[in-house]
C-alpha cells in the first residue's frame, strides 16, 4: 500500500519564506509568486497541464537569491486560446509588468509560444522544455472532448495522470511524480476541465518576430509524455535556438533536476542581458556576489562568482523576511546556494551538450588524488619494513 505523501523539507521552507498571490482579474481568479528584486525583468513560469504555480519552487528560491526576479503562476480557467492571451496580458498589467521572459513546460510552453506570437512587444525571449507547436494529436487521442467540462473531477484528475509514467524510477524522478501529483490533487474540477480543453482545442503556433538567438530549447532525452516527434518538430522552427539537452529528468526536470535547469535559466537570461541584482537581495553582503556587470570588476569574472558571505553580518532586513539557507535541503538544491564559479561549464560542442563540472567535482578529485594517497602510502609501508628490519 502506498503511504501518503510527505512534502519536502525544501517545499515546506518555500512555503514559510515566499507568500502566495491571489488577486481576482475580471471573471479570473489568478494565483502566482513573485520573488526576487522588482527591478529585474522577471522570468515568468509556465506550468504544464498537471503542474501549479508551487512546482517551480526550486527555481524561485534558487534564482532569488541570484538576484533574478522569478514569478510562477497557475494558469487560470480559461476555455480558449484567445481567452488566455487576453486574460495573461491583463494580469501583467494589474502586476505592473511589462517586457518578460517566459518558461513554459509543455502545455505551459505552447502557451507561451501563443503569447509570444500575438503580444511580440511584451516577450523579450522564450525558455521552452518538454513543448510542442500544435494540438493535433492531443486532441486525436481525446474524442471525447467536446464533454469535458462535464466530466466528474475523478475522471479528470485519472486522465491527466495516466500521462506521467507510472512505474519504476530513478529516486530523482518519483520524488518529483510524487510532488506534481500532490499538486493535481489541489486542482478543482474547472481548473482540470480548463487546461484540458487548452490542451485540446485547435491551434497551432504561427510565426514569431522573435529571433531564435533568443530562445532556449531544453529537453529531456529520457521518457516524457511529450512524444519525441513534438518535440522534434519545435527544434526545427526554431533552429538556430540555444540546446539544453538533459540526458534524464523525466516530465518534471525543474523537480528532479533542478541544479542543472536553474543553470541553464541563468545562462539564457544572461544571454539575453539580463542581469541579475544579488546586491539588492536580503541577507546578501554587499561585497559578495556584486551586483550588475562591469560595477567593480573588470570585465574577467562575473559578479556571481565572488564568495557571497564576507563573514561580516548581513545588513539586510530582519530574518523573518530573509532567505536563510535551509538545513532540510537536500543535495539537489546545493547549486543554489553555491557561487555559480563552483558550476562552471567546462566543455561545449555546438551549445547542445554541456559538461557540467559541479555533479563530476567528486570522481575527479578521487582520480588526481588517489594516485598521490597511494604513493604516500606505499612509501610509508616501505619506511616501517626499514625500520622494524633495522630493529631485528
Amino acid at each position: 500500500m502506498k503511504t501518503a505523501f510527505s512534502a519536502p523539507g525544501d517545499y515546506i521552507y518555500f512555503k514559510s519564506q515566499v507568500p502566495l498571490h491571489k488577486i481576482p482579474i475580471g471573471t479570473k481568479q489568478w494565483r502566482y509568486y513573485d520573488f526576487g528584486p522588482k527591478v529585474v525583468p522577471p522570468l515568468i513560469c509556465l506550468p504544464g497541464t498537471a503542474g501549479t504555480a508551487d512546482v517551480y519552487y526550486k527555481q524561485i528560491m534558487s534564482l532569488s537569491m541570484k538576484g533574478y526576479r522569478v514569478i510562477s503562476v497557475d494558469i487560470p480557467r480559461v476555455w480558449n486560446h484567445h481567452e488566455w492571451i487576453q486574460a495573461f496580458e491583463k494580469f501583467l498589467d494589474a502586476i505592473d509588468v511589462h517586457h518578460i521572459h517566459l518558461y513554459g513546460t509543455s502545455l505551459g510552453g505552447f502557451l507561451a509560444q501563443l503569447f509570444a506570437q500575438h503580444r511580440p512587444r511584451r516577450v523579450r525571449s522564450l525558455i521552452l522544455s518538454n513543448s510542442f507547436l500544435d494540438t493535433c494529436s492531443f486532441s486525436a487521442s481525446m474524442p471525447w472532448a467536446p464533454v469535458v467540462s462535464w466530466t466528474p473531477s475523478f475522471l479528470l484528475k485519472r486522465y491527466v495522470l495516466t500521462g506521467i509514467r507510472d512505474g519504476p524510477h530513478e529516486p530523482f524522478i518519483a520524488d518529483s511524480v510524487d510532488f506534481v501529483v500532490s499538486q493535481v490533487e489541489t486542482l478543482s474540477k474547472d481548473d482540470l476541465a480548463s487546461r484540458l480543453t487548452l490542451t485540446v482545442d485547435a491551434a497551432s503556433v504561427g510565426p514569431l518576430l522573435l529571433s531564435d538567438s533568443v530562445i532556449t530549447i531544453m529537453d529531456t532525452n529520457d521518457y516524457c509524455a511529450i512524444p519525441q516527434q513534438l518535440k522534434h518538430d519545435v527544434r526545427e522552427r526554431y533552429p538556430e535556438a540555444r540546446r539544453a539537452f538533459l540526458k534524464t529528468g523525466g516530465d518534471f526536470p525543474f523537480l528532479s533536476r533542478p541544479d542543472e535547469v536553474n543553470l541553464h535559466l541563468q545562462l539564457h537570461m544572461r544571454r539575453v542581458g539580463v542581469e541579475a541584482r544579488a546586491d539588492l537581495v536580503p541577507g546578501v553582503s554587499k561585497g559578495g556576489s556584486g551586483g550588475s556587470p562591469g560595477e567593480g570588476n573588470d570585465g574577467r569574472e562575473d559578479p556571481d562568482d565572488a564568495p557571497r558571505d564576507d563573514g561580516e553580518p548581513s545588513e539586510g532586513p530582519s530574518t523573518d523576511s530573509q532567505l536563510h539557507p535551509n538545513p532540510e535541503s537536500s543535495e539537489s538544491h546545493s547549486l543554489g546556494d553555491q557561487p555559480l564559479s563552483n558550476a562552471r561549464v567546462c566543455h561545449v560542442v555546438n551549445e547542445d551538450i554541456m559538461v557540467l563540472f559541479l555533479p563530476h567535482l567528486q570522481d575527479i578529485l578521487f582520480l588526481h588524488l588517489f594516485p598521490l594517497y597511494l604513493g604516500s602510502l606505499c612509501i610509508t609501508l616501505n619506511n616501517c619494513w626499514k625500520v622494524r628490519r633495522s630493529i631485528k
